[in-house]
């Protein structure tokens, strides 16, 4: 006989609405007979919707067949940066921008029972891992590392190798490597090309860099990226999605190499660039 699967519900934490909703899907699957796990930071929210405190959950120890993320895209890299497996995220835009979640508010229980009807696909996403001088204890990227200067309105001087060449030498204010899935992010804002989350590829972006010839460029996603900071006395900062940042000391070498790692979204329709928004019912 087989398994019912298992959700877990996490949503962004400074938003009344988003809890709402959470508690509503939540409820909605408690009823309908399925086991349901609520994230710590979630329940602890939700003051006026009574969560079962049995199924106050860590994130970090979600054992669970899907998430439903009900948030924008910093919810979702929070998802990503503090579980442990690779749980498949249906994603409900509660959030500002939007860009990794397709399904609207209005959208969600019909989303939730195609779900359950099995009418779905898998999209899987890479992932960036970073070494600091050949240990990694920072999380994996899904949008990007950005290697930022330390001192802001004073440039870094850097040299970045693409599997042992050199590919530049810039003076900046960082530099920023990218997945498809960040090329619509920090990338794109630093002049990066939109890159079609299908192709496995990675975008080296300098920031605002002072020689007018250093410029974007995409490379093979099998590709090991070196980063030397030659400025002796500056520190750096390592920002990895905008949720986990470091200060790094100058003599520290930084490798980011593609991660074994993939994230996974629950997907209904397969249009992948970016577009005005579609009502889920009318992408069938």
């Amino acid at each position: 006989m087989k398994r019912s699967p298992k959700f877990g519900i996490v949503s962004r934490r400074d938003k009344e609405e988003a809890i709402k909703l959470a508690y509503k899907v939540y409820d909605f699957l408690k009823v309908s007979g399925y086991d349901v796990v609520v994230d710590c930071e979630t329940y602890d929210r939700s003051r006026s919707h009574p969560f079962d405190e049995r199924d106050r959950v860590p994130l970090e120890e979600f054992d669970v067949d899907f998430i439903i993320a009900i948030g924008g895209d910093g919810t979702i890299l929070r998802i990503e940066h503090k579980t442990k497996r690779e749980i498949p995220i249906l994603s409900i835009n509660m959030g500002s921008l939007g860009f990794l979640t397709e399904v609207e508010p209005h959208e969600t229980f019909f989303a939730l029972s195609k779900l359950l009807d099995g009418d779905y696909f898998i999209d899987e996403r890479i992932k960036l891992r970073t070494y600091l001088n050949g240990e990694n204890t920072v999380p994996d990227a899904l949008n990007e590392d950005a290697i930022l200067t330390g001192i802001p309105g004073k440039i870094v001087h850097l040299k970045y190798y693409v599997d042992d060449g050199l590919a530049d030498d810039i003076r900046a204010d960082g530099l920023i490597v990218a997945t498809p899935t960040g090329s619509t992010g920090y990338a794109m804002s630093a002049g990066g090309p939109f890159v079609d989350p299908r192709i496995d590829a990675l975008v080296i972006a300098p920031l605002a860099p002072i020689r007018l010839n250093s410029r974007p460029m995409i490379v093979p996603a099998f590709s090991k990226i070196l980063v030397r900071n030659e400025t002796c006395k500056r520190k750096l900062i390592l920002a990895i999605d905008g949720q986990f940042y470091t200060t790094l000391d100058p003599s520290t070498e930084i490798e980011i190499v593609k991660s074994p790692r993939r994230t996974k979204f629950v997907r209904f329709s397969k249009e992948f660039y970016p577009k005005y928004p579609i009502k889920l019912k009318e992408r069938f």
